[in-house]
């Protein structure tokens, strides 16, 4: 790779910057093989990387602070003091980076890793202090979302805010049924397994941080790995080890849930979800379940690993919980993810409306999947989304359904190939998407063959987990005008990723864009549906516009492409009878009070330290949920609960053993009630233009 060059100046004020930040302890410092990493890292990502960013004063302020903040989002550990003393390097710590020198990032870490002991000592001298008594009936309260508090001033300060969060700590567990004594032991437990773990970070480690902060700060996708982590990532990308089949990434002290893979384990289980966090981790269907808060993300990912056909039990925090304080177990099985289980599957909706009965087909994709060690080897029947879905149309074909509708909620994405060639199932030619690399060239994929599987009524349903491939085919549905896309906007992932080797660990980067063939990108805006639904998915919390850094939404130029009749004339129409329907309907009305409930409980950031206060929110959101549960049950007919647990047990299954949930499946019943309006205007404005021309108008 191309190295760079400086001229002695610059040089001999970076070496003044090395001994100006030197005074810091140095617990760890980088080895021999780090100084030619990080030049590594920075030449790709300054010759290849899509943004086209290169080092000077205001990208080494920028990751000066990102590197800051991923060490330290809440601002709970270091001090104003620590932010004064290395603020001198902010504009230029790029110059060392362009040099290879990681002396500024490790000395950066070093203070860190020496605020995290003394917080969590502190914690540990309370709380084995048995004289020590905690007051849980005060008027006190705790901020929870500390991004852009100021940084602490001073020792008593900072005192102040980790007691309130040891007293948090403490009223969380001690309503999760544990004595004053026994949440005590947890705690002390806790913190102590991760001195434990920080004790054992390496140079390695520290490194890693530093190259990703770098890597971040040109977008959050591109990632530096180091060897033992690009070991983990084939793993992962293979998934040759038995596991759940959940992506996950660390959060703070927390590991959090990215995405399902589709047909795992977690996935037909159906109880996790994306954006869980995951506190606590237990072995077999009795063993204890062993508190992961503070872990390495690899610990926890190597503890829920584990022989095939084992169970394993999560400890959650539900991402929809309107109670961060309330805790779940939840069950799984493990297993390896099968091909086969992430199939696209078909059903059939029979509805009637003025006494014609209507027969909608459903396609519903998993994923975008190809098997494409079988497709090398010459097998003709290899599996592929394409081909499947091709397959299953037939069958739908031959059962007489009047419109389709393309189920691509939760995909998030695979194969651009199958995103092409499923595309090119509905239209006889033409382009599908373009492709725009860090060069600027851009190349159009499309279909070139005029065989056409399904040429009736079309709709796809999206929500804010499709991405990528997803938006691909949501997109060139919408823009041919082939068919209605309904939903919530989608997740906006419209960017391409490479993993290139270097002598020490592999870089992923991000080096494309994909962009619609209408000269929009699908990058951070995503696909916005022609109707809208209601959805529990803060876009603020997930989806790339929520990713700090992501790459913003462009055009390029328009590809030219025939496109089929308008769909405008009919969207009013179609919106305004949707409104109408769901507007008595009890799946609906219930969605939107948990919308509007989930609203209002994100925007309360402070948490009362008064156990008494804390259980009276508990159960009355408890109690909220069940009523409002039950207020669509009576509109269904169905018996009451007295308890949320309870729905376990009530919930349909599918095919797949999967528990059916009830608003995801009234927004599938009201996608069909839609394709029979579509096809009601539809016939009805073909017989107003027919009646036009036999009477000359």
């Amino acid at each position: 790779m191309t190295r760079f060059t400086f001229k002695p100046l610059l040089t001999g004020l970076v070496l003044a910057l090395l001994l100006a930040v030197g005074q810091v302890h140095a617990r760890y410092s980088a080895e021999p093989q780090h100084e030619e990493a990080l030049l590594d890292v920075i030449s790709a990502l300054q010759q290849s990387h899509y943004s086209g960013k290169k080092m000077d004063e205001q990208l080494s302020s920028d990751i000066f602070v990102r590197y800051l903040k991923d060490l330290d989002p809440s601002r709970i550990y270091l001090y104003q003091a620590d932010i004064r003393e290395f603020e001198h390097a902010r504009e230029a710590i790029g110059l060392e980076i362009l040099m290879g020198n990681t002396h500024t990032g490790f000395a950066i870490y070093n203070r860190f890793h020496q605020r995290q002991m003394e917080r969590l000592e502190y914690m540990l001298d309370i709380l084995q202090d048995e004289s020590h008594s905690f007051d849980f009936n005060t008027s006190e309260s705790i901020e929870t979302d500390r991004t852009e508090a100021d940084w602490v001033e001073t020792t008593e300060e900072m005192e102040q805010l980790w007691y309130k969060r040891l007293k948090n700590a403490l009223i969380s567990l001690k309503l999760a049924d544990q004595s004053v004594a026994e949440a005590r032991e947890t705690l002390i437990q806790r913190y102590e397994n991760q001195i434990n773990r920080l004790a054992q970070t390496n140079n390695e480690d520290v490194f890693e941080r530093y190259a990703n902060a770098i890597a971040h700060e040109f977008d959050p996708h591109s990632q530096y790995l180091s060897p033992r982590n690009q070991e983990n990532f084939q793993i992962n990308m293979s998934l040759s080890l038995e596991g759940i089949g959940a992506v996950l990434q660390g959060e703070d002290e927390h590991t959090k849930v990215v995405r399902l893979v589709p047909g795992g384990p977690a996935d037909l289980a159906g109880q996790l979800k994306p954006s869980d966090t995951i506190i606590g981790v237990g072995q077999d269907s009795d063993g204890p379940i062993q508190d992961v808060i503070g872990w390495r993300l690899d610990e926890v990912v190597n503890l829920i690993r584990g022989p095939r056909e084992s169970t394993v039990r999560l400890q959650i925090i539900p991402a929809d919980s309107m109670d961060r304080s309330a805790h779940r177990v939840i069950t799984i099985v493990r297993d390896k993810v099968r091909l086969e289980e992430q199939a696209a599957q078909k059903r059939i909706l029979d509805l009637e409306r003025n006494g014609q009965p209507y027969r909608v087909g459903v396609i519903e994709i998993p994923a975008f999947y190809i098997d494409f060690t079988a497709m090398q080897a010459g097998d003709p029947e290899y599996k592929s989304t394409t081909r499947d879905v091709e397959e299953l149309i037939e069958e739908l074909k031959s059962e007489n359904i009047d419109s389709l509708i393309v189920d691509l909620r939760n995909n998030g994405g695979g194969s651009l190939r199958e995103a092409n060639e499923l595309t090119g199932l509905f239209i006889s030619r033409g382009p599908t998407v373009q492709i725009r690399d860090a060069s600027g060239r851009v190349d159009i994929l499309g279909d070139f063959d005029p065989k056409v599987a399904w040429n009736g009524p079309i709709a796809v349903i999206v929500n804010r987990l499709s991405a990528s491939a997803s938006e691909i085919f949501a997109g060139a549905i919408q823009d041919y005008n082939r068919g209605l896309v309904v939903g919530s906007r989608t997740f906006g992932k419209g960017t391409v990723q490479t993993l290139l080797p270097l002598e020490h660990g592999q870089m992923k980067l991000t080096h494309a864009k994909f962009y619609r063939i209408s000269g929009e990108s699908t990058q951070n805006e995503g696909v916005q549906p022609h109707i809208l639904f209601p959805t529990l998915f803060d876009e603020k919390d997930i989806g790339e516009s929520a990713l700090e850094g992501a790459l913003p939404w462009d055009t390029v130029n328009p590809v030219r492409h025939g496109r089929f009749p308008s769909l405008t004339p009919f969207l009013d129409e179609l919106i305004s009878r949707h409104e109408a329907r769901i507007a008595n309907d009890p799946d609906f009305t219930f969605m939107h009070k948990q919308v509007e409930r989930s609203k209002e409980q994100r925007q309360q950031t402070q948490v009362p330290l008064n156990i008494t206060e804390v259980r009276a929110q508990r159960d009355e959101v408890e109690q909220w949920q069940v009523d409002t549960e039950n207020q669509r049950r009576m509109a269904k007919d169905e018996p009451p609960i007295r308890q949320l647990s309870e729905l376990d047990d009530l919930l349909p299954k599918d095919a797949q053993g999967r528990p059916i949930n009830p608003e995801a499946e009234s927004i599938l019943m009201e996608t069909a009630e839609i394709m029979v309006d579509f096809i009601d205007l539809h016939l009805s404005h073909t017989a107003q233009a027919m009646d036009r021309t036999v009477n000359g108008n």
